[in-house]
């Protein structure tokens, strides 16, 4: 029988079966790229040492000491700090899940990528525990709390953590969890299960869909999804060799169907996982809006903060859509400077209450996976130096958690990096060692004692949160050597989007964003400060979440986090409230996400976005 033409064959079933087939592919291909242990440890050198390791295992799992020899061995050959083991009989799903999740080819070179693994053996040395402060005595972990703790330790070890494949290692045929347990795990991994859940029944019912209205076409994308178990883990050439392979694919559309309802339902049911931390918190909060929100902000200014003019409009009246906390907030555009400013601003009370949990305590989980997504930016603003400078050393203001040093190590190795922030955030990258000394305070309490020690200084997505903007260049003119170098990266409130979006365009960043400049009006101001510009960046300082934002946002308007503790308390009717708006947000989330590339595209090609780096010499007296 003669195939149907290519214009005939039913676009969805295409898709699938693209989108299928180069799942397999690659699930495939990143199981061969998984190092197996050996059986039994190397006996050339003699026996491995396995003083300063430590192997953490769930409960019910038994490793041999050939296995934990052997493993040693291995880390220490390869220089690893931090080593997941898989076992041998991992169950298909569990396998297909880490699969998609890691590349092991650059799983070790990504400094921001988060850990990974099984969740049932990990091999860390003991001055890696020590630094994570992980204790590793105590009962038997589960596998979301392995998970977890893997993902943390990750980041004290952020080149020196690898995946291998342990022979002589079995978890008992422990197969996938459902309902509660896997939700929990699915957290362990910063992920949503609520949202995976609702993905996976999603996916399930369009492939039952087209198998049954698409003909052949629909029937081979149905019938490639239940048999990827097998395509990617069976035959020969796996070396996992996961417990009843043969039944988990069989059953793997109704065991899917069951494992997703069972993971909505759970995830439907969350409560904070702390209950005694949540209700301290809450108590805090009840007790600082009792007081009222008024304190929060000083008088409106009548005169522009960078030039002085009073001739100054309404840009955007905005309130908190970044945590949805009480409060109303104004920006206003200068008509002489064009200089953008939060008008009335924070006090210092107000600043310590809308930032709190934000970056820090209920938020900081949040905020970290967020910034350890940027590694491209990272890059972008390390790279920007290389015709300029060689530095020894750099000083990153602003630094929050130390992401971008922590990335910019790829690009400057031998470069010394620290960091400064008024978060607690910066002593954790000094734990981690993503900073070698991290200072917490204001910069310009530090500038006199810090005064010519660093050939770089860097402020990426700092000005714009500070009180005194100016105040900050006169620092860093300060603690910078004669000929060093200043860069910084801004959100510019001259962007198209600004006015397309009007109060969802995410930059404006309310109430944490006090001040946005032109790049003329920051030109001019480091010319005053001996400064000479050398490299000035719109496109590639474009940041692709302009649509995206705009959806988030607006999704906390409509429906904000009904556990958060400064609000009137969760009800039945706000978590169904926030679960409905979240499944309506997916699809438009989905068509956002393309918006953003298309215009990241053009911003690339016309050298505009909605943000700009610049890079200023300090000229030698």
């Amino acid at each position: 029988m003669t195939p149907p033409p290519l214009s005939r064959v039913p676009w969805t079933s295409a898709l699938l079966l693209a989108a299928l087939g180069a799942g397999t592919v690659r699930a495939r291909r990143r199981l061969r790229a998984i190092p197996v242990l050996p059986v039994t440890p190397p006996a050339a050198a003699g026996v491995p040492r396995a003083a300063g390791w430590r192997l953490l295992t769930a409960r019910g799992v038994e490793p041999d000491p050939a296995t934990f020899l052997a493993a040693c061995a291995y880390a220490e050959g390869e220089g690893l700090r931090v080593l997941d083991l898989l076992p041998v009989d991992l169950a298909a799903e569990r396998a297909l899940g880490l699969l998609r999740l890691v590349d092991p080819v650059r799983y070790r070179q990504d400094r921001l990528g988060e850990g990974r693994g099984a969740g049932f053996a990990v091999l860390v040395t003991e001055e890696v525990l020590a630094r994570a402060g992980v204790d590793p005595g105590g009962p038997r972990r589960d596998p979301a709390e392995l998970l977890a703790l893997t993902r943390r330790l990750k980041e004290y070890a952020a080149d020196a953590t690898g995946l291998a494949i342990a022979p002589g290692l079995r978890c008992g045929g422990a197969g996938e969890p459902g309902g509660p347990a896997r939700a929990a795990e699915l957290r362990a991994q910063g992920l949503p299960p609520g949202a995976l859940a609702a993905a996976q029944l999603g996916g399930l019912a369009l492939l039952a869909g087209v198998a049954v209205r698409q003909g052949r076409w629909g029937a081979a994308a149905a019938g490639l999804y239940w048999l990827q178990p097998y395509l990617v883990l069976g035959g020969p050439g796996s070396a996992l060799r996961p417990a009843g392979l043969g039944r988990a694919t069989a059953a793997r559309p109704v065991r899917s169907l069951g494992a997703g309802l069972r993971t909505a339902a759970a995830a439907g049911r969350d409560t904070p996982a702390d209950g005694a931390a949540e209700a301290a918190r809450a108590a805090a909060y009840r007790e600082d809006l009792a007081a009222g929100t008024g304190r929060f902000l000083e008088p409106r200014r009548t005169a522009c903060p960078w030039c002085g003019s009073g001739r100054l409009t309404v840009q955007v009246r905005v309130p908190d859509l970044l945590q949805g906390k009480p409060g109303r907030f104004t920006l206003e555009r200068c008509g002489e400077c064009r200089h953008v400013f939060q008008n009335p601003r924070l006090t210092a009370e107000g600043l310590d209450f809308y930032y709190r949990d934000f970056y820090d305590g209920r938020g900081g989980e949040g905020a970290g996976t967020v910034f350890g997504r940027l590694g491209a930016a990272y890059r972008g603003r390390a790279e920007m130096l290389l015709p300029h400078a060689d530095p020894a050393s750099w000083l990153d203001v602003g630094t929050g958690h130390g992401h971008f040093c922590n990335a910019a190590r790829d690009v400057w190795p031998r470069t010394r990096f620290d960091g400064l922030d008024m978060g607690d955030g910066v002593r954790g990258a000094e734990r981690r060692g993503w900073v070698e000394t991290g200072y917490l305070g204001q910069f310009p309490e530090f500038a006199a004692k810090l005064a010519g020690q660093y050939e770089v200084v860097s402020m990426y997505h700092y000005l714009e949160h500070t009180r005194e903007p100016l105040a900050e260049l006169d620092a860093a003119a300060t603690v910078l050597a004669p000929g060093g170098f200043l860069a910084i990266e801004l959100p510019d409130p001259q962007s198209r989007m600004a006015r397309l979006l009007g109060p969802l365009w995410l930059p404006w960043f309310q109430p944490q964003h006090q001040h946005l400049m032109p790049a003329a009006n920051l030109r001019e101001a480091l010319a005053d400060r001996g400064f000479t510009v050398v490299a000035e960046e719109h496109g590639p300082a474009h940041q692709g979440n302009d649509f995206f934002g705009a959806v988030a946002l607006a999704a906390t308007r409509l429906a904000p986090d009904p556990d958060r503790p400064w609000g009137p308390g969760a009800t039945p009717r706000a978590r169904l409230l926030a679960h409905a708006v979240r499944g309506v947000a997916l699809p438009c989330f989905a068509a956002a996400a393309v918006l953003d590339t298309l215009r990241t595209v053009a911003a690339r090609r016309t050298d505009g976005g909605n943000a700009y780096r610049m890079l200023a010499r300090k000229d030698t007296p």
